[in-house]
């Protein structure tokens, strides 16, 4: 189960592709974002994923609304696979499952991301989440349709 809506999202502090340290509280202070988890870098999935993401960057953009992915890779992986597919937004690397455990976005015993999706509003409460491992174009259409729910 995702976070339940209304939650305090947890604090997440990272490694960024952008080369610094993010920090939801610092960062995003009075700002809403989505932060997405995905399995792993390069597979199908998750290619598909961050590219749809990426396809509808602009509309986020227009929303005021960041996008930053989140999986166990290294920062280096993170970088070939945005650089790879042009992704114009920042993956944060979670390398002991930490952040990923505390968003319920692990799965038990195996230890890997499950794909699951937070709308933050600007306190980092959950306003919105979508969880399906196979669906990864649904996350994005979830999103689009909450964050302009969310704005209004």
């Amino acid at each position: 189960m995702a976070l339940k809506t209304g939650t305090q999202a947890p604090q997440i502090k990272l490694k960024s592709t952008s080369g610094n340290t993010f920090s939801l509280k610092d960062d995003m202070k009075e700002t809403s974002c989505i932060i997405y988890f995905y399995p792993k870098d390069f597979t199908p999935g998750c290619t598909e994923e961050a590219c749809s993401f990426r396809d509808a960057f602009a509309e986020f953009r227009g929303l005021n609304i960041p996008i930053f992915g989140i999986s166990r890779d290294s920062i280096k992986s993170h970088l070939k696979f945005k650089e790879s597919h042009s992704l114009p937004f920042e993956l944060l690397s979670d390398p002991s499952g930490t952040v990923c455990k505390a968003y319920d976005a692990l799965i038990p015993l195996i230890g890997m991301p499950k794909r699951v999706t937070y709308l933050l509003d600007q306190d980092h409460k959950v306003v919105a989440s979508y969880q399906d491992m196979f669906g990864a174009r649904k996350h994005i259409e979830q999103m689009i349709k909450k964050s302009k729910v969310a704005n209004n």
